[in-house]
């Protein structure tokens, strides 16, 4: 019987799940649960599944892990794990540790949260934030000196362009913002709009 191409790749998807479930039954309910969650939640952001679920793995153990332990655990291969742990890397988001008597590598999360969550955004705007401000001063460019293309274009151009812009260099004065200081800000909530010339009296106080 022919399966569709579609059909072999969902089938294919569930058999992974189903034997990393299957995999991991000896780890916690709670950790498991938090590695399959994990998981899904990079396939929506768009990361590798195998990448989160190491991630999450390394995350929350109390100890470095080797290549072979993630393997056991999860119920990846080890080619899987290979590349997955590099991207990690890359990402700044595990290191390597060394473990005394043993010559393989070890690896561990970073567990602070905002450096992890720091780490996680400036990748994405390196993978896709600063590729679309490119695009967008090209479009730009080509708008001004292209007779063809009407003012509403033009101007609608314009301000896409300036709107990514503005939240690029917002993003950049953030970071640079010391982690304490900046989680001040994000609990004060709206009572910043207080201090700013048009939000003074214009928001209601907390009942």
């Amino acid at each position: 019987m022919n399966i569709p191409l579609d059909s072999r790749s969902e089938i294919s998807e569930i058999s992974v799940m189903t034997e990393i479930a299957e995999k991991s039954e000896a780890l916690p309910v709670a950790v498991r649960q938090f590695v399959l969650h994990w998981g899904e939640m990079g396939g929506q952001w768009g990361v590798n599944r195998s990448v989160a679920q190491i991630h999450a793995l390394l995350y929350l153990s109390d100890r470095p892990l080797n290549a072979d332990e993630i393997g056991e655990k999860l119920g990846i291969a080890r080619s899987n794990i290979s590349n997955s742990l590099k991207e990690l890397l890359g990402w700044k988001l595990i290191r390597r540790v060394p473990v005394m008597g043993d010559r393989r590598e070890h690896f561990e999360a970073e567990v602070d949260l905002w450096q992890m969550l720091t780490r996680i955004a400036q990748g994405r705007k390196e993978r896709e934030v600063d590729p679309a401000v490119a695009a967008l001063k090209q479009c730009r460019a080509e708008a001004q000196d292209d007779p063809r293309i009407s003012r509403t274009a033009r101007e609608r151009i314009e301000a896409m362009h300036d709107f990514v812009t503005t939240m690029d260099d917002w993003h950049r004065e953030m970071i640079t913002i010391p982690p304490a200081r900046l989680m001040l800000l994000i609990k004060m909530g709206r009572k910043v709009l207080n201090f700013l010339p048009l939000g003074r009296g214009k928001v209601k106080p907390d009942v």
